[in-house]
């Protein structure tokens, strides 16, 4: 077994101290090093960067009662290589932990985590041994740190040795190294509650102070875990965990075997004095902690075939997460409609929303599903001021792809099958028997349960650049699926086509002084007015800009208005001309025309 600890060391400084021992072979050659990613977040991110005052020695005495120093060489970024000169070593390093996301390590006053991905040293020849790890207070704690951590708990989907309970500093377990970097940690005077479904205790951490109402929370997200046990038949862990940290603003997830670490505003929570109220903010919330929870089987257990085993110290591409974030994208809020969480009409609207993000920009005629999947380590995760215009999102793509294979399965089979089909095939002969996919096992239980060929059509919509063609599929369980105009200047709202709706082709998020563009579609008037991502707009028409007033005047001018613009390029005023016109049919409205029909689509297999 290896042994690790970790406690708190400085909490201003955002100092973890962390030291593992192990049994060594006197004269072997060993690799210590941290993963260069982590699972569910495609990118390199070089963890090994915040290791600090690293060291290793002897953990046995010599007779002299020495404990000897033992050389640490670096042989890459993320690796650190020695040779043993006794049975048994122990390492000892400090972790800056000072990113408050989902993905590495935080600490302060208030709170602290860790991802063991950014925190754990690997022994790269002993990959499977179980690990140990104990998690501790500072060994010296001063009066005010004393007062300070008296109240901190511990919050993580390892297991617990018989001496510490749960919430508990003590000593937990890990089979190997690969699951103790997946149960990430979190510490502090954390509020934490429970419920239970199908026998499977969840957890429910919200890592600062917060206002929500508890019971409702703990109602909500039962009927959602409910719904995909129920859509999968098992439950694949005995216990989940729910981490939430909560700040002023903020939005994020990351997927866990038996926990998942979510980011959110603490006004995202439901108001305990408006227990009727579902506020857009905590359905988006609800949606977060549906996603999440339903990749416990889809990619943590039903994965790619590149990805079994995962290679952490570089790059793994797969063509296929247009399957693995899509379909989870397509059931995340169809969920909530499902469990009666919101209606179908607000179900429609959100997935109205989606559709539009698609079709805005010309990304997905430029950039096919799967090389958006396969690139996901350069073009998604590190997108460029071009993304609208040049790439597709496997996620909202990928979810309109879900819908079609969804309604093609129900069409063929008439109502016998669907994808929760496919989701439930998927997981009886890809997750419990922890073989990896490819694409033509998709295209392959597709066939099945349509029982005819659908391959040529399926096939087209992953590798080529082109619309997914919905409307036919939505009409025929009594959807409309239409292209509207824009509403709003700045929002994907639809309006009627039959009135004026100014329009300029760029999206942009309010400053104190102007607006900063964020957006701007290809030969858009703002494309051709010169605006540009990170440009900030303070005046148009010589009226000082806000979100508001902008809309206000676009609202005011006739059609086709050309009128000079004044906006910051870094430190230089540019001026340009800009011009409004109507709004193109490129926002989706998704809205039911038959409710009979619509319980073809609305109903679970």
């Amino acid at each position: 077994m290896i042994h690790y600890q970790i406690f708190p060391e400085n909490l201003n400084s955002h100092l973890f101290s962390v030291e593992l021992s192990f049994s060594t072979k006197i004269g072997k050659n060993y690799h210590l090093s941290l993963p260069a990613w982590l699972p569910g977040s495609y990118m390199i991110r070089d963890f090994a960067k915040n290791i600090i005052e690293i060291s290793a020695h002897n953990s046995e005495q010599d007779i002299c009662s020495n404990i000897k120093d033992i050389p640490l060489n670096k042989t890459d970024k993320q690796t650190w290589q020695f040779t043993a000169t006794s049975t048994s070593t122990t390492v000892s390093y400090q972790v800056f932990a000072f990113d408050l996301s989902v993905r590495t390590a935080y600490l302060d006053s208030e709170r602290g985590f860790f991802n063991g991905s950014s925190t754990f040293l690997q022994v790269q020849e002993l990959p499977n041994e179980r690990c140990q790890l104990s998690i501790l207070l500072p060994p010296k704690l001063t009066k005010d740190q004393s007062a300070r951590l008296s109240n901190w708990q511990v919050a993580t989907g390892l297991t617990r040795t018989k001496d510490t309970e749960k919430y508990q500093f003590g000593v937990y377990i890990a089979e190997d190294y690969q699951e103790l970097i997946d149960c990430p940690v979190a510490i502090g005077n954390f509020d934490a509650f429970e419920f239970v479904v199908e026998g499977v205790i969840h957890h429910l951490v919200f890592t600062s102070q917060h206002f929500g109402d508890r019971e409702r929370l703990k109602v909500d997200i039962a009927k959602l875990c409910q719904h995909h046990i129920n859509l999968f038949k098992e439950a694949p862990f005995k216990e989940y965990w729910f981490i939430t940290h909560l700040l002023g603003s903020g939005f994020g997830g990351l997927e866990h075997k038996n926990s998942t670490i979510l980011q959110a505003s603490r006004f995202d929570l439901p108001n305990p004095n408006k227990p009727d109220e579902t506020t857009e903010n905590y359905q988006t919330f609800l949606s977060l902690c549906s996603h999440e929870y339903f990749h416990a089987w889809n990619i943590c257990r039903i994965k790619p075939k590149e990805f079994r085993p995962y290679n952490l110290q570089q790059e793994v591409h797969t063509t296929q997460l247009w399957a693995y974030e899509g379909i989870t994208s397509y059931y995340d809020d169809f969920s909530l409609f499902r469990t009666g969480l919101i209606s179908f009409e607000d179900y429609l609207k959100q997935l109205s929303k989606t559709a539009t993000r698609v079709y805005r920009g010309q990304g997905e005629l430029k950039q096919s599903v799967t090389a958006s999947s396969y690139d996901t380590w350069t073009k998604f995760y590190q997108q460029g001021p071009d993304a609208v215009n040049n790439i597709v999102s496997y996620y909202t793509k990928g979810s309109l792809i879900a819908l079609w294979l969804d309604l093609t399965i129900r069409e063929k089979s008439a109502g016998v099958h669907s994808l929760d089909t496919l989701m439930r095939e998927l997981w009886i002969h890809f997750g419990r028997t922890q073989m990896g996919t490819c694409e033509e096992d998709f295209i392959n239980i597709a066939n099945i349960l349509c029982n005819e060929d659908i391959t040529s059509s399926f096939h087209d919509l992953l590798y080529n650049a082109q619309r997914v063609n919905l409307a036919p599929l939505l009409k025929q369980v009594g959807i409309a699926f239409t292209a509207q105009k824009f509403k709003h200047l700045n929002s994907l709202e639809t309006t009627g086509n039959d009135v004026y709706s100014p329009y300029i082709g760029a999206q942009y998020k309010a400053l104190p002084l102007g607006v900063k563009i964020t957006q701007v579609i290809e030969k858009s008037p703002a494309a051709q007015a010169g605006l540009a991502v990170n440009d900030i707009l303070i005046s148009v028409n010589n009226i000082q800009v806000s979100e508001k007033s902008l809309q206000q005047l676009a609202e005011h001018l006739p059609e086709n208005t050309q009128v000079t613009c004044h906006y910051f390029r870094d430190d230089q005023l540019i001026t340009n001309e800009i011009v409004f016109i109507d709004s193109p049919l490129a926002a989706i409205a998704i809205t039911e025309v038959d409710n009979a029909l619509s319980k073809k689509w609305r109903c679970i297999n």
